[in-house]
C-alpha cells in the first residue's frame, strides 16, 4: 500500500485555517482521495483532554516550559494513535497545526532556547515530519478582528489575549520558517477573500499530490 501525505496548516490567529481545511477535505473527497481532518493541540481523546488546559490557560502559570512539554505529549499521542496510522494506510491527512505553531508560540516568543525546542520536537515528532506545510499570512490585527468575530459572546482563548507585538513576532517567525524550509513550505496570501485563498490552496496541494502520487493506490476507497 503507496505511503499517504501529511499536510500541515500554519499562521497567526484568525488567518483562516479551518475554512480552508475544511474547503480543501471537501475538494478531495470529491476526487475520491482517502483522507482523515484533524486538528493541534488534540485529534486523539488523549490530546483533546490536554487541549483544554492548554487553550483555558491553565498552564499558563507554570510557564512556556511546562506549555511545551503539555503541547508535547498531545502530539506525540496525536501522532502515534491517528496521524502515522493514517498516513500508513495511504491517507492524504491535513491538520489544523502542527509543529511550527510550537516552534513559534513556545520557542519565538515563549523563549525556550532552539536546543529545548529541537531535543522536545524530536521526541515528541518521532520522525512524522509534514510533507506540505501551508503557511497562512495575515496581518495580526486583521486575524483577531477576524478571530474575535468568528467566536461571537466566547471568550478569547489563552493565545488571542497576548498583545499585537507578539502577534506580529510570531507572523515574523512562521515567514521565517518558510524561508529556511522552502521544500516543505508554501507561504498563502491569508488577507484575500476565501474564495481566492482556496483556490491558491487547491493548486498547490493537488500539484503536491500528483508529484508524489499521494493517494492514488486508495482513490475510490474511502
Amino acid at each position: 500500500m503507496a505511503r499517504g501525505f501529511f499536510i500541515t496548516f500554519e499562521g497567526g490567529e484568525g488567518a483562516g485555517k479551518s475554512t480552508q481545511i475544511q474547503r480543501l477535505a471537501n475538494k478531495l473527497r470529491d476526487k475520491k482521495y482517502p483522507i482523515r481532518v484533524t486538528r493541534e493541540p488534540g485529534g486523539s481523546p488523549g490530546a483533546e483532554a490536554i487541549r483544554h488546559v492548554l487553550l483555558s490557560g491553565a498552564a499558563e502559570p507554570f510557564g512556556p516550559e511546562m506549555e511545551a512539554l503539555l503541547f508535547a505529549a498531545a502530539r506525540s499521542d496525536h501522532i502515534e494513535q491517528v496521524i502515522r496510522p493514517a498516513v500508513d494506510a495511504g491517507e492524504v491527512v491535513l491538520c489544523d497545526r502542527f509543529l511550527d505553531s510550537s516552534r513559534v508560540y513556545q520557542g519565538v516568543t515563549g523563549g525556550l532556547p532552539p536546543q529545548i525546542m529541537r531535543r522536545i520536537e524530536e521526541v515528541s515528532v518521532n520522525g512524522m515530519m509534514p510533507d506540505l506545510t501551508l503557511i497562512f499570512d495575515i496581518d495580526p490585527a486583521a486575524g483577531l478582528s477576524r478571530a474575535a468575530a468568528r467566536r461571537g459572546d466566547e471568550g478569547a482563548d489563552r493565545f488571542e489575549r497576548e498583545d499585537i507585538a507578539i502577534h506580529q513576532r510570531r507572523r515574523e517567525a512562521f515567514l521565517a520558517i518558510a524561508e529556511r524550509e522552502p521544500n516543505r513550505c508554501i507561504v498563502i496570501d491569508a488577507s484575500r477573500e476565501a474564495d481566492v485563498v482556496e483556490n491558491v490552496v487547491t493548486a498547490a496541494v493537488f500539484a503536491a499530490l500528483d508529484v508524489h502520487g499521494a493517494g492514488r493506490s486508495n482513490m475510490g476507497k474511502g
